[in-house]
């Protein structure tokens, strides 16, 4: 059999046995995006799997900036900006990005990925090294292998193994260290006070990808240097434009040196079309409601804690997590697939992730939790994974008191390094 045709039949044989198991779960159509709860197959569930982590879905002033966009510019533009030239919207939403982020200036890409790809893969080439942590997202590593600079994988968030890193590079080589800043499968964050540290002291550039700390960290949901109290620690900063931020496309917030490069050189700018008007409208308007609306960011962050204690105190493992991404592990696939299915059967939208997306034995439903949830939600998400994971005894002990929020909830998940 031709190979192609082979990986195509075999994927096509997976997915059979999942339907008639009752155990796929991946695109399933959905409505009602609103807040905490959509319609699936015209059944209401409450959705544990969303990225709109400060529940901005629908929100009016975002709404009406998209609409207001849509009535002066339309709904796309000419081609791609270097040419075609950039509207308004775009250096506006740049600007604000920037303000944001405590930058000279940003740039937007038409998504996430292309921003990880098209970032890494101009910053850096043959001669250079990319020093990338083990867990970083598919789009950076997609990016280092692009670069065709010299890729270093180090440990996972180890800082004694970057610093090995780092003094094996050659002196003379562009050094770029590349991490998230949330991990997106298993929650945790980066240690940025040490991989600064590091960074400086070896002359390397760090880029940090805030994908999922966007909105997520920091007192006011600026980000990972608020979370740390920290300033200017980091030389690239990339975020999305499609959780925190309802819209969608990708941004780099950096000196205007940087940015003036990306904008003539990274070829997913320079070749791909404009970011469409109301999209750039509706990221703008985010951006505003978020410093405007920050008890958003602590409702988010209590219903993270209430979300994590609860699970911990019913026995399951949620790795180091510490932030809306709430792994929770199962071990087999098997396992991990039969507490999913229970689990929507009683109402509650979660989903598996498997190997070799993760390591054999850590499969886990992957968990979001939004400051859309109310505490009853919360609970009552608990009480569905709780007779799930029992029923398939990924947990067996009884339950200790859920964690409540108490006074100083509005607080950031952690106050130093890790």
């Amino acid at each position: 059999m031709n190979p192609i045709a082979d990986k195509i039949a075999k994927l096509k044989a997976r997915i059979q046995w999942g339907n008639e198991m009752g155990y796929y779960f991946y695109l399933q159509p959905v409505k009602n995006l609103d807040g905490a709860r959509i319609l699936v197959k015209g059944n209401e569930m409450l959705i544990f799997a969303s990225y709109s982590y400060l529940g901005l879905l629908g929100h009016p002033k975002i709404n009406a900036a998209t609409q207001a966009a849509v009535a002066e510019y339309g709904t796309g533009t000419h081609g791609v900006r270097i040419l075609a030239g950039s509207i308004k919207l775009h250096q506006e939403l740049e600007g604000k990005i920037a303000a944001f982020k405590g930058t000279e200036d940003a740039i937007v890409f038409s998504s996430g990925y292309v921003t990880n790809l098209a970032t890494v893969s101009t910053l850096v080439g043959r001669g250079d090294v990319v020093i990338c942590d083990k867990l970083n997202h598919a789009s950076i590593v997609d990016g280092c292998i692009l670069s065709r600079a010299r890729f270093v994988r180090c440990a996972h968030n180890d800082m004694a193994d970057l610093e090995r890193c780092l003094t094996e590079a050659d002196p003379a080589a562009g050094k770029l260290v590349v991490a998230d800043a949330v991990f997106s499968m298993d929650g945790d964050i980066i240690n940025l006070p040490e991989m600064h540290r590091l960074c400086k002291k070896y002359g390397a550039t760090l880029m940090v990808d805030e994908a999922h700390s966007l909105g997520v960290l920091g007192k006011t949901g600026h980000g990972i240097e608020e979370h740390f109290g920290m300033t200017h620690a980091i030389d690239i900063k990339m975020g999305t434009m499609s959780k925190a931020i309802p819209s969608v496309g990708g941004y780099i917030a950096a000196d205007k040196d940087t940015i003036m490069y990306l904008k003539h050189v990274a070829r997913a700018f320079v070749f791909s079309a404009a970011l469409p008007p109301p999209a750039a409208a509706a990221a703008k308007a985010a951006f505003e409601v978020i410093e405007e609306e920050p008890e958003r960011v602590s409702r988010l962050q209590r219903n993270v804690r209430l979300f994590i204690g609860g699970l911990k105190a019913r026995g399951f493992d949620t790795l180091q997590s510490e932030t809306a991404i709430v792994p929770i592990i199962c071990g087999r696939d098997e396992k991990t697939l039969m507490m999913c299915k229970l689990a929507q059967q009683k109402g509650l939208f979660v989903l598996p992730v498997l190997s070799p997306a993760v390591p054999p034995g850590t499969s886990r439903i992957r968990a979001a939790v939004t400051a859309a949830h109310s505490e009853d939600d919360i609970n009552r998400a608990l009480d569905i994974l709780e007779a799930a994971g029992k029923a398939v005894r990924v947990i067996r002990r009884a339950p200790r008191a859920v964690v409540k929020p108490g006074k100083g909830s509005a607080q950031p998940l952690t106050s130093g390094p890790m």
